[in-house]
């Protein structure tokens, strides 16, 4: 299976967490679970931040939208909100059902859609894949259907603002070196599950991608990858255009 599938109220942990924050101000642990390291969580609150909270990376992709934006898995909607805000127009989707209720309560124009979905043909300007874009992509075999989507959707002239991380600096040894297994699936591909509350998701892959392949893969498909700023973790933010409009 590729990229996203539209989910369920019963199985939606993180709109569960989303959804209890906008109502009551707080939330419980959003819990993350990994076959590859211990659990962790999110902190529901950095799903509400403001533009001064975020990071300068999705401050510099907010800034450079222009047109016709999508703001894609939009979680809470903090992004459309400050670009609402800036006075730009956005349409939010999520596959969340309860992420999209909040949205539209908030005032954004939210709707439940799957990115992958090929019945939605709408064409932007911008679209904007924000808070680890790549990992919509799943795994490094879903590429053409990535790819595919974004030039179902982009407008003439439009292009894609994504923000990743490179997580070789998990496996870098003192002296430099690189700990990791060729034979093995790529580095960056990790699998996720959420639970909140007695609200448990469906296991899912998550990527994270490194410039070099990610342009690599963004050349094999039609397009020109750009970095237009860099983190201070491994981290930057890409500009992806479809070089044959």
């Amino acid at each position: 299976m590729s990229g996203q599938t539209i989910i369920s109220v019963a199985g939606d942990p993180m709109g569960a967490a989303i959804y209890d924050y906008h109502k009551n101000g707080k939330a419980a642990t959003l819990v993350v679970r990994s076959s590859m390291f211990d659990d962790d969580e999110i902190p529901v609150a950095d799903l509400f931040r403001g533009f001064d909270d975020m990071p300068a990376l999705e401050r510099a992709a907010l800034q450079l939208a222009k047109g016709r934006i999508l703001d894609v898995g939009a979680g809470a909607g903090c992004h459309s909100l400050v670009l609402k805000h800036m006075g730009k127009d956005a349409v939010a989707i999520d596959i969340s059902p309860l992420s999209v209720a909040v949205m539209k309560e908030r005032g954004v124009d939210a709707r439940q859609i799957d990115f992958y979905d090929p019945s939605f043909d709408e064409k932007f300007d911008t679209v904007l894949l924000l808070m680890n874009g790549t990992g919509i992509m799943g795994t490094l075999d879903n590429a053409s259907a990535f790819f595919g989507a974004l030039k179902r959707l982009l407008a003439p002239g439009g292009c894609v603002y994504v923000d990743s991380s490179d997580l070789r600096y998990l496996f870098e040894e003192e002296d430099g070196s690189l700990m990791i297994d060729l034979a093995d699936d790529y580095y960056g591909q990790l699998d996720y599950q959420m639970q909140y509350k007695d609200v448990e998701g469906e296991p899912f892959d998550w990527l994270y991608l490194d410039f070099n392949t990610l342009a690599y893969h963004a050349e094999e498909h039609g397009f020109s990858a750009e970095i237009v700023a860099e983190g201070d973790h491994y981290d930057y933010l890409a500009r992806l255009s479809y070089e044959s409009m």
